[in-house]
């Protein structure tokens, strides 16, 4: 089955939920936010204000209290540089995107408390916001051309959009690439995000306007180590518990050998290689930072 018709985080507000279990996400969104800040000082800087309107996309958005707080701070960001310049109230054009299975209805049941709360926070003459969900894949076209002034995606380009073909029965003991992994394992995970990624940048190159700006989020390795010595800890621990579940007749083993997760963690070195190859960016910051999480 393909990964768009079923990979999703959980939806809903209940114990097992995302929006209940996404505090360190919400941790590496608080230490790239100087990033973000950045580079819509930037934009506005360079795009010589007034301006009417702005389009944003949170791509890969997910669902529950992340996905308001990140959009409410940059539009507290645009209005406070607006305002400053003495520029009108502006209207933006916020769009939501992640893949259909998505909960997009937690999102706009969410959205009236939302404004509420910005328009205490910053007043009620910040602007006109018009909200659109964006069902589909960002590994492909979501927009027009040149439609986008500012991009956002935090914790999502880690999943790739397929698992790398030829994986069966060749995985052994394992859902992704770990320290046991064969060679061919991690060359092929390499080649997919490859591919996924230079398709990503393609097409945000696309819609993007130009001089327009992007911030992605992404897990990734910590230096320049092969995949299969820098892996990641939530996945390491769930390959344990499945293995142990086969140990105990739950699961058998053929279809944990046959099942692999869509994941890769690149290397600084490897996404700058590719946003080069690309050639639709020009990047201004690429840093990596250790978001640690109490046990």
């Amino acid at each position: 089955m393909e990964v768009c018709k079923i990979l999703h985080m959980n939806s809903g507000v209940g114990d097992k939920s995302y929006a209940k279990n996404s505090l360190l996400q919400r941790k590496a969104m608080s230490i790239a936010w100087p990033i973000i800040k950045e580079a819509i000082e930037d934009y506005l800087r360079t795009e010589n204000i007034p301006i009417t309107s702005l389009s944003i996309a949170d791509l890969g958005c997910s669902s529950g209290p992340n996905t308001l707080t990140i959009l409410s701070n940059l539009i507290k960001q645009f209005h406070e540089i607006i305002q400053l310049h003495g520029n009108k109230p502006i209207q933006y054009q916020i769009f939501f995107n992640d893949l259909p299975s998505n909960d997009f209805n937690s999102i706009f049941r969410s959205l009236s408390n939302f404004l509420e709360d910005l328009k205490n926070q910053i007043g009620t003459d910040f602007g006109t916001c018009f909200f659109n969900g964006v069902a589909g894949s960002f590994y492909g076209r979501l927009f027009p051309n040149k439609s986008l002034h500012f991009v956002h995606s935090s914790y999502a380009l880690h999943w790739l959009s397929q698992v790398p073909k030829g994986m069966e029965m060749i995985n052994k003991g394992n859902i992704f690439i770990n320290s046991t992994s064969p060679k061919n394992v991690i060359e092929g995970y390499y080649k997919q995000f490859q591919k996924d990624f230079s398709l990503f940048l393609k097409c945000r190159g696309e819609e993007i306007v130009t001089g327009g700006r992007m911030v992605v989020t992404l897990l990734a390795r910590t230096d320049e180590s092969p995949p299969n010595k820098d892996f990641c800890q939530t996945l390491t621990l769930l390959n344990l518990a499945i293995n142990n579940m086969v140990k105990e007749g739950m699961i058998r083993e053929e279809k944990v050998d046959r099942f692999n997760v869509p994941n890769f963690m690149p290397s600084l070195e490897e996404v700058k290689t590719e946003v080069l190859k690309e050639g639709s960016f020009i990047m201004n910051r690429v840093i990596a930072v250790i978001v640690l999480q109490k046990a």
